[in-house]
């Protein structure tokens, strides 16, 4: 199977599981009660890692390996979204799950997840559009 395609699938995989997060995941956190957010928060954050950590593994593996062959606009572009992403999410959501599944009080957590998340949602479905732009180019 050609790169670019095993790539599209892996974009369309994250774009698939942002919008999910975005529009079920994160807003179904607003409805729970603080003491029950923090023990359904630890059940579900080991569970959907086994969804999320492939896809972003396997559509930053494939970027490098795009860019390590071919160094041109689409590959450097796409490569420079999908670390932006990385940054994103290890820098800003990670905490902010850490708060939820800590001790501490995680009042307004859930309602500024959905609020943030909208920037990753945005920028993986430019890079799923932008892979799927450049295969029909080529």
């Amino acid at each position: 199977m050609d790169l670019q395609i095993i790539r599209l699938l892996f974009d369309f995989g994250m774009v698939v599981l942002i919008w999910l997060v975005q529009l079920v995941i994160y807003p179904g956190l607003c409805y729970y009660n603080l003491n029950d957010i923090g023990i359904w928060h630890q059940k579900y954050t080991p569970r959907v890692s086994y969804v999320v950590m492939p896809l972003m593994v396997g559509q930053l593996l494939i970027a490098i390996i795009q860019v390590n062959r071919n160094a041109d606009l689409y590959t450097i572009m796409s490569l420079s979204a999908v670390l932006i992403l990385w940054l994103s999410t290890f820098l800003q959501f990670v905490p902010l799950h850490s708060k939820i599944s800590g001790k501490t009080n995680c009042e307004g957590i859930p309602q500024k997840l959905v609020k943030r998340n909208w920037f990753r949602t945005v920028l993986w479905s430019l890079v799923f559009l932008w892979s799927f732009y450049w295969i029909l180019l080529s």
